[in-house]
């Protein structure tokens, strides 16, 4: 675990406030639409907060956090999910077990970007979805320093072969939509 990982409580995750700004039902219905998406592995799902949504609208669930007691929660939320103790850079799934993988506000906390995106490539069939903080100071989120620009988010996906990037810039937050 390292400096830029989230370790409070699991209700602050949840909380009302938290949940608005992170506009859930809008994200989900970006990542979903149009697509056929029946399965999705949400690295970094922390209380399931994206993973729940998802699961409402009839998807497939797979979970996996560094956190423990994150990963118990979750599975209050999302009954039938199968949750996995495990890190972005070592997904214990088959290759292209899933139609595609999310990253809820966690991808600027893994320890190796490259690694971490080449796995979540690994195990889905077509799409890998990150929803990010915006590349400027706010008063909530993390600090500048540990924000990805669009321009790396680019050049990591080049460099993980991606077909196509497509960038959905939200109210404070960002969606990349990058399809094999």
């Amino acid at each position: 675990m390292n400096e830029r990982t989230y370790n409070h409580s699991s209700d602050r995750l949840r909380s009302p406030e938290r949940v608005n700004r992170l506009e859930v039902p809008k994200v989900v219905a970006l990542c979903l639409e149009n697509k056929e998406i029946k399965s999705i592995l949400d690295i970094g799902t922390g209380t399931a907060l994206f993973a729940e949504e998802f699961y409402k609208r009839g998807v497939n669930i797979s979970g996996v956090d560094i956190n423990e007691g994150y990963l118990k929660v979750a599975k209050e939320y999302v009954p039938t999910g199968n949750f996995v103790v495990a890190s972005a850079e070592k997904v214990p799934f088959k290759n292209e077990e899933f139609d595609a993988t999310f990253y809820g506000l966690v991808f600027h906390e893994v320890d190796d970007y490259e690694i971490a995106l080449k796995e979540a490539a690994r195990v889905s069939q077509k799409y890998v979805f990150i929803l990010e903080w915006e590349y400027k100071t706010q008063e909530f989120g993390p600090p500048l320093k540990d924000r990805l620009s669009e321009e790396s988010m680019k050049a990591l996906s080049n460099k993980a072969n991606f077909k196509k990037i497509e960038v959905i810039h939200l109210q404070n937050l960002v969606l990349y939509q990058l399809t094999k």
